[in-house]
């Protein structure tokens, strides 16, 4: 499995439009940051987890031609707005793409790209919306794929689970019978916004406690903000073992299970 980091920022990226702080003018290419985003690389196929306003340009620095189905953990505009650049991949491909999301998710989806669902014309994006629901294990071509629900304050979205890997964005809360999971991971990503207290993200301190609840053997942060401070001056704060993800960040593991059989064994 293989797993690129195709954007590590929040809904205004990093740099910020505008902003003169010493993060959105740092010289560190570790420092600037694409809307969130993950391909996942597995099996022969390239998993999507959300499709950012980044999309496009994500594609064409990271050299991945093709994407063969895309995972949504919610509707915000930041996971969801590079829909309409899946075009070329439909042509060059000849296939719809699948797109799985929860029924709110899909419906928030048909709204914000009616032109996708009620057009006849050639030229827009294909899409073929599947269905998922949370507790409910799906597949993925031959990867069994595990959606795990948790907060965005209010607002219940997914994270998911292939193999010994789980990516979870937006969280502020994980309910505790959701948490079983996460039990034996080798890598988990997790949002980490800033060092200040939010709403709806957890903050640095927040994600090291749930990241060490959780245990995987390697953790990476994700979706920071620029008041997080700079890469360098941050990832000394942070424990054995875990670190700050950054946009084009390759990370490759093993579970000889998963590969040989089809299946990890955490339903």
């Amino acid at each position: 499995m293989k797993i690129t980091f195709l954007g590590t920022g929040t809904s205004q990226g990093i740099p910020v439009i505008g902003c003169e702080c010493h993060v959105c003018k740092s010289d560190d290419h570790k420092d600037r940051r694409l809307r969130v985003s993950a391909c996942v690389e597995i099996q022969g196929k390239n998993i999507l987890i959300d499709i950012s306003p980044d999309f496009r340009y994500q594609l064409l620095r990271s050299g991945i031609e093709r994407i063969d189905a895309i995972l949504i953990t919610h509707e915000h505009r930041d996971h969801v707005g590079g829909l309409d650049d899946i075009r070329p991949i439909n042509f060059k491909y000849r296939m719809d793409m699948p797109l799985f999301a929860v029924d709110r998710v899909q419906n928030s989806i048909r709204k914000a790209f009616d032109y996708i669902f009620d057009n006849d014309y050639p030229g827009v994006p294909k899409v073929q919306l599947v269905s998922i629901e949370k507790d409910k294990k799906f597949m993925v071509g031959n990867t069994p794929v595990m959606p795990i629900e948790i907060m965005h304050a209010k607002l219940p979205i997914l994270g998911f689970r292939i193999g010994k890997f789980a990516y979870l964005t937006d969280v502020k809360s994980i309910d505790r019978k959701q948490m079983k999971y996460l039990q034996g991971l080798d890598v988990l990503v997790l949002n980490a916004l800033q060092h200040i207290e939010h709403y709806s993200h957890l903050t640095l301190k927040e994600a090291i406690e749930l990241a060490k609840e959780i245990g995987a053997k390697t953790t990476y942060f994700t979706h920071l903000s620029h008041t997080m401070g700079s890469t360098a001056e941050t990832e000394p704060l942070l424990p054995e073992n875990m670190f700050l993800a950054y946009d084009e960040l390759v990370i490759e593991t093993e579970d000889p299970e998963f590969i040989e059989s089809g299946t990890t064994g955490f339903y």
